[in-house]
């Protein structure tokens, strides 16, 4: 019995844990809609479909580097799913940024990925930036990225070094990137409005500019948002291709 547990189970567990990692915290697949049992049920058939590729790479576990093998290996897929899910942090950073400069800021509901009351235009940009992901199949090629990842980065032989965190890091900033770059054009036409109103209540003061802003804001807001949009594919294509690149990045420093 013990060498079947040696031999099978704690190969595959070793193996699991990398696929779980990235389960809890990958766009879509790590979404808290999304119940326990299935992401479960997930965990274990890629672990069973890896199985026979990967369990001859599972390093020998001894019981002094048992722990830091589940730990850099649970590491290791949260990496891989933290990088692509800095997108949509980034585009939830715009919606809210956005919501301010239009006025929804206390008009909130609430989101299906995180169960958290968003601003309205949060929840807006991250369910389009989640429509564009599964429509350009994202999720497939993470799944693609997360099977050649033990051939490049075998179980039992990766390292939580330095450089690595400085790279996560570097990665992790990219979602403020991402943020200004999607709501910027909507602050940028919203703080002209805002200047020409101003001085439209310099030059004549019984306007009632206070009650106008609001409205004014919100359409100029609208219609840039509706021009915009038209670019979303192309723009977050690009960020899914550099999220992807950058994961592939991480891998090569965990060993």
């Amino acid at each position: 019995m013990d060498l079947a547990v040696q031999g099978m189970l704690l190969p595959a567990l070793l193996l699991g844990l990398r696929i779980a990692g990235l389960m809890s915290f990958a766009p879509f697949l790590g979404s808290t809609s999304i119940s326990i049992r299935f992401k479960a049920a997930l965990t274990i058939a890629f672990t069973v479909l890896l199985y026979p590729v990967c369990a001859p790479r599972v390093a020998d576990v001894t019981a002094a580097n048992w722990l830091g093998i589940v730990l850099s290996e649970s590491c290791l897929g949260l990496l891989m799913g933290l990088t692509v899910q800095f997108v949509f942090e980034g585009a939830q950073f715009a919606g809210q940024f956005a919501s301010i400069q239009m006025g929804f800021s206390l008009v909130t509901i609430l989101d299906p990925q995180s169960q958290a009351d968003t601003p309205v235009i949060g929840v807006f940009y991250q369910t389009v930036a989640l429509l564009i992901f599964l429509q350009l199949n994202v999720h497939h090629w993470m799944l693609r990225a997360l099977a050649k990842s033990y051939a490049l980065v075998p179980v039992g032989s990766v390292t939580i070094s330095a450089p690595l965190m400085r790279e996560f890091f570097h990665v992790a900033s990219s979602m403020f990137v991402v943020g200004i770059e999607i709501a910027g054009p909507i602050v940028l036409a919203t703080m002209v409005a805002d200047l020409s109103l101003k001085f439209l209540g310099k030059v004549s003061p019984q306007l009632p500019v206070m009650l106008m802003g609001v409205s004014v804001k919100f359409l100029i807001g609208m219609a840039v948002l509706i021009t915009a949009i038209g670019y979303w594919p192309g723009f977050f294509e690009s960020h899914f291709a550099a999220a992807l690149g950058s994961a592939s990045r991480l891998l090569q420093l965990t060993h």
